[in-house]
């Protein structure tokens, strides 16, 4: 069965309630919706070298108040893309709130289809958690190989690697929540080089996983009667459903979370 965790996020992004449960899921409210803890995302502008010159792409940009972090503690310019409609509204309405939208721009786009930029056009390209909703991951990374000046740097995770024994009923309840592509060990190292990258560093972040699954599926356990109201009973236990699974599998390791740090071969 479908349960909608995204639009329910993003259309509810200003709700106290889910600000709440952020907050207690990862120690601060970014508009979060992935498995990137606050020690993570204080690496990632790290492992890029971003500086003020910087070109910056991000895949999967939700509600932007990453990109945006990143923007104002670095001076980094930042292109975010996401397909949810209600994310890049909220994300263009806050880079105004924060006066950052001479630096920071969001656009709706579909990441699995060829990008609208001019070969080079970045400098660094990140990506959190998405890369596993994107049909193709090949072409996707042949594409963002192309937006990226020689020498530019690429980080994504993937929370999908098989590392163990999985039943078709967990594999069906991890994916509940949309389009999901499950990896195979090795397979994006393989892929990372074909499409043209040195890939610099792999750091397994499977606790994070478990983690904060736990955390959020308890933060919004102690709202359970506000969350059924709002979401609909199905909904609110089929959320539930899908955190209390993802919590599993990476505590058990059967389900792995890797992040790869790659650099585009110079000519």
């Amino acid at each position: 069965m479908k349960v909608d965790l995204y639009n329910t996020a993003y259309e509810n992004y200003g709700v106290d309630v889910y600000a709440q449960i952020r907050a207690e899921t990862y120690g601060e409210d970014l508009g979060q919706t992935s498995w990137v803890t606050t020690h993570e995302s204080k690496d990632i502008p790290l492992l890029l070298e971003l500086g003020q010159s910087s070109q910056v792409l991000e895949v999967g940009c939700g509600s932007g108040r990453y990109a945006l972090r990143v923007a104002s503690q670095t001076g980094s310019r930042i292109v975010g893309l996401d397909m949810n409609g209600y994310g890049i509204q909220t994300a263009r309405l806050l880079a105004v709130s924060q006066g950052l939208e001479s630096l920071v721009q969001f656009e709706e786009c579909d990441a699995s289809k060829a990008l609208p930029f001019e070969d080079g056009a970045f400098d660094a390209v990140f990506s959190n958690d998405v890369m596993c909703h994107l049909a193709g991951r090949s072409t996707v990374l042949v594409e963002l190989s192309r937006v990226l000046k020689p020498g530019g740097r690429l980080l994504f995770s993937d929370a999908l690697i098989v590392g163990s024994l999985v039943t078709n009923e967990e594999l069906a309840t991890r994916s509940s929540i949309g389009f999901y592509v499950f990896s195979a060990p090795g397979a994006n190292e393989e892929l990372i080089e074909a499409a043209g990258f040195e890939l610099l560093r792999t750091i397994d972040r499977t606790e994070s996983v478990a983690v904060l699954a736990k955390r959020w599926h308890d933060a919004r356990e102690r709202r359970k009667d506000e969350l059924s109201a709002r979401e609909g009973q199905t909904n609110y236990e089929g959320l539930q459903r899908f955190l209390s699974c993802t919590y599993q599998l990476a505590e058990e390791r059967r389900l792995l979370r890797m992040v790869y740090l790659a650099q585009k071969r110079k000519a």
